[in-house]
């Protein structure tokens, strides 16, 4: 893995950027791929039963022993011999046929390798969609700031009405005094925002792997395009869903790979066919206290084809094939439960979008009409045929419908991310399973009525 990325607080990051650092700092990400790494590595220890193995020996002996010799030929009746020697050996170890042990173990390991890359995948879908999430949150919040702002201009702008009521003689005490804790309370909520906003940031530094700071400033895509359809019927979706997402694809594999185990079990109960050699030069130089030893210096060697076949083991053999067994019902049944869960993520996110698109239409409908009830009621305030209360009660549900607004748009955008993510189309080239319409402004025109400023 590469190292770890810092953030510039002078540069201003897109979605896009935000997710490719997460995805180089997350340590889930890291581990992974250390996993992936080591069953990659598994597989090759796997594949190398194939081959045989050769083992270099060097030894270095001396060795003292005792025969019992005729008194006529030796006066004590043994001769003592030493006898040092060096032997350079080669031994060679190859198993020529297991019934298929060796086969299974490696595709086993072929499945296991198969299953940590689609983990791998897994997990950096999870790490962009926890960005992606952390990412339009915080533009949320930073809409909602500004909604905030414009609220506060809304509020100044009924309190500067109702003091230059005050002045001409057509308005109250009270009123003002209304109009002012207004314009306190839209303070108070803006103020409540920024902080909201700065939170929402250390967020996203959290998500990145980075450390936690507000110090970052995104490309919020103010003008990017709403999502207005689907481009996939549910029955696509969840087809999608059952052919793309990793987690799936990955417990498939442990299917697959309890399948080879089991292969392996069974092959136990067969023999196995082996070669074994070896080549050695053997230097010896004895002597006896008693009588003359020859030296020498000869190559030697060995070979032998065995045929092993275990025929009483205590049950193991049978308890490991019961394991293999049990543990390919329980991948089943897990991919059984992961389809069910995908399905209903599918339907969730499916519906969610839906809702999601009603919401936001009806949220801009409910702005351009508390936007219009607002400057109607404060026009007729200012030619006296409405009272202040009108004004501050339109002046409120304008708050509300640019809030709802943020909250709407901000919900579309992350039920179509969660949408990819749940059919495991996250990081892929494939056609989306959502289509983007004209761009929205985020708050409408939210300050109408301001033109007395």
């Amino acid at each position: 893995m590469t190292t770890l990325k810092t953030i510039d607080s002078a540069r201003l990051y897109g979605l896009a950027e935000l997710v490719d650092i997460a995805e180089q700092n997350n340590p889930q990400t890291r581990i992974v791929w250390e996993r992936a790494k080591q069953r990659a590595d598994e597989l090759g220890v796997a594949r190398s039963a194939y081959y045989p193995v050769l083992v270099g020996v060097a030894a270095f002996a001396d060795q003292r022993i005792i025969n019992p010799f005729p008194i006529p030929l030796a006066p004590r009746g043994y001769v003592m011999v030493e006898i040092p020697a060096i032997v350079p050996e080669i031994t060679l170890d190859y198993l020529l046929f297991d019934f298929g042990k060796r086969g299974a173990r490696v595709d086993s390991a072929t499945a296991a390798k198969l299953a940590a890359g689609a983990n791998f995948i897994q997990t950096n879908q999870q790490v962009a969609f926890q960005v992606a999430t952390t990412y339009y949150k915080l533009v949320a919040q930073q809409e909602r700031l500004e909604a905030a702002h414009q609220t506060l201009k809304t509020a100044q702008t009924t309190q500067d009405a109702a003091e230059a009521q005050l002045a001409n003689g057509r308005s109250t005490i009270p009123d003002v005094l209304n109009a002012r804790a207004e314009t306190a309370q839209a303070a108070f909520d803006m103020e409540s925002a920024d902080g909201d906003e700065k939170i929402a940031r250390v967020a996203l530094t959290q998500t990145l792997g980075v450390e936690p700071s507000p110090n970052i400033t995104i490309d919020a895509a103010r003008d990017a395009p709403l999502p207005e359809s689907l481009t996939l019927s549910i029955d696509e979706l969840i087809d999608r869903a059952m052919k793309d997402r990793p987690d799936l694809a990955a417990q498939a594999l442990e299917i697959r790979r309890a399948d080879d185990t089991i292969k392996a079990a069974r092959s136990e109960y067969w023999p196995q066919a082996v070669l074994q050699g070896n080549a050695a030069y053997t230097s010896i130089w004895p002597t006896a206290d008693y009588g003359k030893l020859g030296s020498t210096g000869q190559a030697t060697w060995a070979a032998t084809l065995a045929i092993e076949w275990k025929l009483f083991d205590g049950g193991a053999r049978k308890n490991e094939l019961a394991k293999a067994q049990s543990e390919k019902r329980t991948a089943a049944e897990e991919l059984r439960e992961k389809k069910d869960n995908a399905t209903r993520e599918v339907w969730t996110a499916y519906i969610a979008f839906h809702t999601a698109l009603r919401k936001e239409r009806a949220a801009q409908a409910l702005l351009e009409s508390a936007n219009a009830s607002y400057s109607s009621s404060l026009d007729a305030y200012k030619y006296g045929v409405k009272n202040l209360i009108d004004v501050v009660t339109a002046e409120k549900q304008l708050a509300l419908a640019r809030y709802s607004s943020v909250a709407a748009r901000s919900e579309l955008f992350l039920e179509a991310v969660d949408l990819e993510f749940v059919t495991g189309n996250l990081l892929r080239t494939q056609q989306k399973a959502t289509k983007a319409g004209t761009g929205a402004s985020v708050t409408g025109n939210p300050t109408a009525g301001d033109k007395t400023q």
